[in-house]
C-alpha cells in the first residue's frame, strides 16, 4: 500500500484541486459547527422554559393550597346557640 501524498505540501495542494477541496471541507465544518451551536442554544432555551413552567405550576399549586386552607386566628366566627 502506497501513501496518496508523498509530503504535506502535496497533501495541502490536493493535486491542483486544493481550492475546491478545502472550500468544501470549510463549508462542511462551518455547517456542522452552526448545527451544534444552534442545538446548544435551543437546548438552553428549552431547559429555561421548562424551569419557568415548573416554577409557575408550583406557584399556582401553592396559591390554590393557601386559598383552600381555612384561616385559624380571626378568620370566620361561628356562633353557636
Amino acid at each position: 500500500m502506497t501513501p496518496a501524498f508523498s509530503n504535506w505540501q502535496d497533501f495541502f495542494a490536493m493535486g491542483g484541486y486544493a481550492s475546491y477541496v478545502w472550500l468544501a471541507v470549510a463549508c462542511a465544518l462551518l455547517s456542522l459547527g452552526g448545527l451544534i451551536l444552534c442545538t446548544v442554544i435551543q437546548r438552553r432555551r428549552l431547559l429555561t422554559a421548562i424551569r419557568q413552567r415548573q416554577a409557575r405550576e408550583q406557584r399556582i399549586r401553592a396559591a390554590k393550597l393557601n386559598k383552600n386552607r381555612p384561616t385559624s386566628a380571626g378568620g370566620s366566627h361561628e356562633f353557636t346557640s
